[in-house]
């Protein structure tokens, strides 16, 4: 751990030069390019400093000890060394968190796409409760929520609905959420008071920037359409919504939000641009979370994450066999508890997973 510390001090010596440096200061791009690197480092450095502050200290006290007489003094410096020798460990500890690779894309906004799975019109309503939920949860946040596209039921149910969440955090928030979310319950049309089991699936994407994204515009295939609600009829009747296909991959993206073709396409684009992101993503976060260890809850969407039983009023998350009995609170969007449960589990399997390596 002190060399990689050391490595990241020398690093962080380098970019104080560069920063003032004429020559980097002309090239705005290359100045805040290595600001932001330098901004990250920080914390981790300003930490480190303590650590070898402490680790002085503590040599020093134990070299005085050696050439010490007074007993009495040498009580003192004992009690000295061992408090230093706490301090350490503490410090320690707290390194080894913040040298866990951050993801970069935390401090975004997110994309979230929940679709009914299997159950019909039972799962297009919990879908529906899960849509509510998260605009519930993010309300809480201070984000900023906004539907892009949804296809209703006539019950009142969501077939699949597209919404962004806006909001710095938002992502490292809610990227535990992707995953196949089942329900148990029995459901108001049932006669016979007979449990059934349902099930949403949930996908949680960054929104990407431009420059991490580029699309070719032959590459894209757009159509527009006028829209629907349940049951079929028009919502509007100018053809303002947009169907966009991205040829290469196939990945198709609707939206039908706002009465405007313009707003729509630019609200399509954003989704596209963070599915593409995702896809091209996919294969390397399959390699790198190989180790199941490390990965939480932000891979593999076919996986069921959580279970929502009402008669006993209990949520389960099946990744860290963590259960809550306040369902009603936790469908009003009162997740927090769950989540920050979520990302202690996850840091934990990550320091693990740094100590093996």
């Amino acid at each position: 751990m002190t060399s990689k510390l050391e490595t990241i001090y020398q690093r962080y010596l380098k970019l104080n030069d560069l920063v003032g440096d004429p020559e980097v200061i002309k090239n705005i791009d290359e100045w805040r390019k290595y600001t932001k690197e330098l901004s990250e480092m920080e914390e981790v450095i300003d930490k480190y400093k303590e650590y070898k502050k402490v680790l002085e200290e503590k040599t020093d006290a134990e070299k005085s000890i050696l050439t010490e007489t007074d007993s009495e003094m040498k009580a003192l410096l004992s009690d000295e060394i061992q408090a230093l020798k706490e301090k350490l460990t503490e410090i320690t500890s707290e390194l080894k968190i913040l040298l866990i690779p951050k993801d970069e894309n935390d401090d975004k906004n997110v994309i979230i796409e929940i679709r009914a799975g299997a159950g019909g019109e039972e799962a297009a309503l919990f879908a529906y409760e899960l849509y509510r939920m998260y605009v519930n949860y993010a309300d809480k946040n201070r984000f900023k929520t906004e539907e892009i596209d949804s296809n209703e039921t006539e019950l009142g149910g969501i077939k699949e609905v597209t919404f962004s969440v806006v909001g710095k955090g938002a992502y490292a928030k809610l990227k535990y959420e992707s995953g196949v979310h089942r329900v148990q319950r029995v459901p108001e049309t049932e006669s016979q008071g007979r449990i059934q089991t349902s099930t949403a699936t949930v996908a949680v994407l960054p929104e990407v920037e431009d420059i991490e994204i580029k699309i070719d515009e032959k590459d894209l295939k757009v159509d527009t359409y006028r829209s629907s609600g349940a049951g079929g009829q028009h919502v509007n009747k100018t053809e303002s919504c947009i169907r966009m296909t991205h040829i290469p991959t196939g990945i198709v993206v609707t939206c039908q939000d706002e009465r405007s073709q313009i707003k729509n396409r630019e609200k399509a684009l954003k989704v596209l641009k963070s599915r593409l992101y995702d896809h091209y993503n996919s294969e390397y976060r399959k390699e790198y979370d190989e180790n199941r260890k490390s990965q939480i809850g932000t891979g593999d969407r076919s996986e069921r994450i959580r279970t929502y039983n009402f008669p006993q009023g209990r949520i389960t998350d099946h990744r860290i066999g963590f259960t809550l009995y306040s369902l009603e609170n936790f469908l009003s969007g009162d997740i927090g508890e769950m989540i920050e449960a979520l990302a202690i589990a996850d840091r934990e399997a990550k320091l693990s997973n740094q100590e093996e390596d």
